[in-house]
């Protein structure tokens, strides 16, 4: 979990500074990103897992702004 965490967060702060994301919404999506890996959480993941699991939290991230279920615009949420 925590490398989903820290893969979604660097995702949606990335998204903030290129103004594609507004800063209170970096933790709605980060937030949907956990929720959604609990359905996939791995106790002792390996390494494997925890590679494609961060490529999976940096493009669920992505997906979520593009479709618009966070506010996709500079300051949009805050």
């Amino acid at each position: 979990m925590t490398g989903v965490l820290s893969a979604a967060n660097e995702q949606a702060v990335e998204m903030f500074l290129n103004e594609e994301l507004g800063y209170l919404d970096i933790m709605k999506v980060v937030e949907k990103a956990c929720d959604r890996h609990r359905q996939e959480l791995v106790e002792a993941p390996s390494l494997d897992e925890i590679v494609a699991f961060d490529g999976w939290a940096r493009e669920f991230v992505k997906e979520e702004v593009a479709s618009g279920s966070v506010v996709a615009a500079w300051g949009g949420g805050g």
